[in-house]
């Protein structure tokens, strides 16, 4: 399917708001802003799959969803995806929430160590170039 103008600059949209969030996973990494980094991670996924969404289904019908497991199928790409893709899809989905509105908040920072927010961030930079590839 070819993309209108107006379709191809909501794709771009969407990567470049991606790409922005992965920068600003990394400031709040160097900055040791660790709570934000899942969050982060999380915000530059769901908006590489909406660029999916859009340049292969439809720009029109763009699901105003957050469960990125759920998005990625809605666009056609988790099929190809490696289970290990998909089990990462399935750790970033709860910190969307769990950033915003923790309620085990101690147990929630425990878990986001600089060594594991290092991991997020290569592994969501990882799969954003996979998803802009396929």
């Amino acid at each position: 399917m070819a993309l209108t103008k107006s379709d191809y600059e909501k794709y771009t949209y969407w990567i470049e708001m991606s790409e922005y969030d992965i920068g600003a996973a990394q400031a709040m990494l160097d900055s040791k802003r660790y709570l934000y980094v899942g969050f982060m991670c999380h915000q530059a996924i769901e908006k590489a799959l909406k660029a999916i969404f859009v340049r292969d289904c439809s720009p029109e019908t763009l699901p105003y969803i957050h469960n990125l497991a759920k998005l990625a199928d809605t666009s056609g790409i988790y099929t190809k995806m490696t289970d290990e893709q998909k089990d990462f899809l399935d750790e970033l989905g709860p910190l969307n929430v769990e950033a915003r509105y923790p309620e085990e908040k101690d147990k929630f920072f425990a878990r986001m160590t600089p060594d594991y927010c290092e991991s997020l961030l290569s592994m969501t930079k990882e799969l954003f170039e996979w998803l802009k590839t396929n």
